[in-house]
């Protein structure tokens, strides 16, 4: 970019295209020039498509929202026709392995005229919350290179937050969009289950616990986005409530006076939850009364049951990482074997094998009881619940690794992710926002969740946070010039 417009969220820079005063090669070109600059320093877009990028930029695009506006794919779960698809692993990546056709997803970002310019760094199979897999090494966060970036969608997120670009698939089965977004100071949204179709390559994955969205700099580019993608395809297995109006109307409009349940305790279970992300917590709930809400330290009931929680968390993606290696299996030609993955993998994969199938049922009934006890709390009179997005500010580098001691890293994955996986158990929406830093100068994100369906709800009030404290012009250490 000149590099102006990479200070730009994704809607102002549709804005220059439509009005004329730039065009997509420009942006592409630019956007391409800020990835050369500071990508060797962070390791987040591990396959250019640049040239492809600037072939399509000089084409005929669709009169989309982002008409021309460059895009980062994640390389998990979303394969577009031709692009490299690698899911974090060391095996594909030796094969060259390419993906055969779009998703709906990628279909619509498409539609909405946005240009792909590459694929970013993921963990193997999405599967911990810190991007650094073996295939392509760690994804440094543009705050603080020593630190994590988060994950899975790590690599998306450094992106934008360096201001590679401005918005960036992601995707979310345990937190993997509020993750990375809480520890790059973005705003990362998990849409309602339903909301946004995973077809036609899949129905659900990880039973309904999966969704995709993006990680952003604004909270606009954020709902128009969702306008772009949301919508159930035939063939479905869920639909989120349709919405009153677009996404996009929603920020901007008056929330009303809100009764906001606040947490700011691990639930559930013994240890303290880490002073910066209690400030955080605590930081917004302040905000919120002075915007004219009504803050209360209340929390659902049934966060309480942390180990059923991550009993029927980990049943369930331990049966789909071993159905996942039998999937890539039969894609490459031969038997997955230990040798083809990182150690972490096969630990959950040799997990989700030693299940039987009753077992795994068991796990699912108790989730549907679950999801139903916790949607009481929304119902009792409560509109939102506040939490902090993670239970640490954004760790160093390699404080998550398996190493000898598999048990020990789980504990310490877990430990990030206390306010995230609930919710992808629930399949509410909930998104994070970034309202405050650490002493070091880390972001330290603030989760807002609201009932299933509502959306809107979090995309208004998320504006409203965004309008009252703005973070847009925050640069991290390690930007685009």
């Amino acid at each position: 970019m000149s590099n102006e417009f990479s200070f730009l969220d994704a809607v102002a820079q549709a804005d220059l295209v439509r009005r004329g005063e730039v065009s997509p090669e420009e942006l592409v070109s630019a956007a391409i020039a800020g990835i050369e600059e500071v990508d060797p320093e962070i390791n987040a877009v591990i396959h250019p498509l640049f040239e492809e990028g600037l072939e399509r930029a000089r084409g005929a695009l669709p009169e989309g929202p982002f008409r021309g506006v460059p895009f980062l794919f994640k390389d998990l779960d979303v394969p577009l026709a031709g692009a490299p698809f690698h899911a974090g692993m060391e095996l594909l990546k030796s094969l060259g392995h390419r993906a055969k056709a779009n998703s709906h997803f990628s279909d619509s970002i498409l539609a909405a005229g946005f240009i792909p310019i590459g694929r970013t760094n993921t963990p193997e199979l999405g599967l911990t919350v810190s991007t650094e897999p073996a295939a392509y090494g760690p994804t440094r966060n543009p705050w603080n290179l020593e630190h994590s970036a988060g994950g899975s969608s790590g690599g998306s997120a450094a992106a934008v937050a360096a201001r590679m670009v401005s918005i960036a698939h992601a995707s979310d089965g345990g937190g993997s969009i509020r993750i990375p977004a809480s520890e790059c100071g973005l705003v990362g949204l998990k849409p309602s289950r339903g909301r946004v179709s995973l077809g036609p390559q899949y129905g659900e994955y990880w039973n309904g616990l999966v969704g995709n969205h993006v990680v952003s700099v604004s909270v606009r580019d954020t709902a128009c986005l969702l306008d772009c993608v949301a919508g159930a395809h035939p063939g479905d297995p869920y639909g989120a409530p349709p919405p009153l109006r677009p996404f996009q109307d929603e920020p901007g409009r008056d929330p009303g006076k809100l009764r906001i349940g606040l947490l700011n305790e691990l639930p559930g279970r013994p240890g303290q939850l880490d002073p910066q992300c209690v400030a955080a917590v605590s930081d917004a709930g302040r905000l919120l009364e002075e915007l004219g809400h009504e803050v209360a330290l209340a929390y659902p009931a049934p966060l309480d049951r942390h180990e059923e929680q991550m009993g029927a968390f980990l049943s369930i993606v331990g049966a789909w990482v071993a159905s996942s290696l039998n999937e890539w299996g039969t894609e490459v030609g031969r038997e997955i074997t230990e040798a083809d993955v990182e150690p972490g993998t096969w630990i959950l994969a040799q997990a989700g094998l030693a299940q039987t199938s009753a077992m795994l049922v068991d796990q699912l009934k108790w989730l549907g009881r679950f999801t139903h006890d916790m949607a009481q709390w929304w119902e009792s009179g409560f509109d939102l619940l506040l939490t902090p997005t993670l239970g640490v500010p954004p760790p160093r580098l390699g404080w998550l690794s398996v190493g000898e001691d598999s048990g020990a890293a789980m504990g310490r994955v877990l430990s990030v992710m206390p306010f995230t996986a609930p919710f992808n158990l629930t399949g509410q929406p909930a998104v994070s926002l970034p309202l405050f830093w650490s002493d070091q100068q880390l972001p330290v994100g603030i989760q807002l969740v609201a009932a299933t369906g509502r959306d809107d709800l979090l995309l208004r009030l998320a504006a409203q946070l965004e309008q009252a404290r703005p973070w847009a012009d925050r640069r991290p250490p390690t930007c685009v010039s």
